[in-house]
């Protein structure tokens, strides 16, 4: 069986960095755990960091937060469905929102539970995914915070996450003075301007953050230390706290080219042949997942001179070249992207291990 590694020392110095990171900056953050699909062990290490704030888009995962580390603040971070509302409020400290029904919803449910209920106003910022229109917002504000239980207590946006639409100096300004707007129409304080996730983490770098944004959400970065804009690991930051390893079923020197007439895979893939690659062999070896687990194109081999020719439901297929540095039983392992990860952790047929 292929299995994941977490290594926890690896994330416990991320996390030191990026709270330093954040503290000379005077601004707060949470840790995004849904990347760990609610493994206990994975969500326990993250709950020892000494983080104060754990954000999730699944309720299962908050709860498991709450029963690990009760003093935790755990943020809901997607709007809620309507039928979910009774455990949002039991389970999430704060949940993102854009709908005035929504909140009415969780105005009563925290009134039954005699809860205050924290939300988020999550606002639209040109990526077209979840958020209130900024020419709305003063009146939606001024609807929310009527209502009894609920207290706003931040302005957010999400960039980068369906259209990529990229963060920047300008939209983030906007998102603060939104903030500043509905402060001074309403004489009301809002604590925090949510506009950063790890894709802002750049703007930081460069300098380029208003000073307006006050509050992050990280995951991507955490786990795996990247900067979003180059692709390339930020310095002091380490990028490999989970790993793949997969294990060598097959290594048979084969035809590079294949052998009759080509149309369209399972997957609907197509193939181009190289014709310069006529009458050559090389190592063929055969892996014990396949994209029932995880599409190749989140995996990043560790050991040189391997490439990743494809996969079926199954198993995945690797050219090792001439001479091959691995043999039959061997484990290969792989660096892994965010969403390759993301499909690893919820799959039930890989291993989690903590080393």
């Amino acid at each position: 069986m292929a299995f994941i590694t977490f290594d926890q020392n690896k994330l416990k110095h991320n996390f030191k960095f990026l709270d330093a990171f954040f503290r000379e900056r005077d601004i707060e953050w949470a840790i995004v755990s849904k990347l760990l699909c609610g493994n206990y062990e994975y969500v326990k290490i993250l709950c020892e960091t000494g983080i104060k704030e754990i954000c999730d888009s699944r309720i299962s995962n908050l709860k498991l937060v709450k029963e690990i580390a009760p003093e935790i603040q755990t943020v809901y971070i997607k709007p809620p469905a309507k039928r979910s509302i009774k455990s949002i409020v039991r389970y999430a400290d704060v949940s993102f929102n854009t709908q005035f029904e929504t909140i009415q919803w969780l105005s009563e449910e925290a009134k039954r539970q005699k809860k205050l209920h924290k939300i988020v106003i999550m606002v639209e910022m040109g990526d077209l995914r979840e958020g209130v229109l900024g020419e709305d917002l003063v009146d939606f504000y001024e609807s929310v915070f009527k209502l009894p239980n609920i207290e706003v207590v931040s302005f957010g946006t999400n960039l980068n996450c369906l259209h990529g639409v990229m963060p920047s100096h300008d939209k983030l300004i906007q998102l603060s003075l939104y903030k500043q707007l509905v402060e001074a129409k309403f004489n009301r304080k809002i604590p925090w301007v949510s506009g950063g996730t790890s894709v802002v983490i750049p703007l930081v770098l460069n300098h380029q953050l208003p000073k307006g944004i006050n509050h992050f959400r990280i995951g991507e970065s955490l786990y795996n230390g990247h900067n979003l804009f180059t692709g390339e690991v930020i310095e002091g930051m380490q990028d490999d706290i989970i790993k793949l390893f997969a294990e060598v079923i097959e290594l048979i020197e084969k035809p590079m080219v294949p052998i009759g007439d080509l149309e369209a895979n399972p997957s609907g893939e197509t193939f181009d042949v190289d014709e310069e690659d006529y009458g050559k062999t090389s190592y063929r070896a055969i892996l014990d997942l396949g994209l029932l687990d995880v599409s190749p194109e989140f995996l990043i081999p560790i050991a040189e001179d391997i490439e990743i020719i494809g996969a079926s439901s199954d198993m995945i297929v690797l050219d090792m070249g001439e001479e091959p540095k691995f043999k039959v039983g061997d484990l290969v392992p792989f660096k892994l992207k965010y969403m390759g990860a993301l499909a690893l952790m919820s799959s039930d047929y890989i291993e989690k291990k903590v080393v």
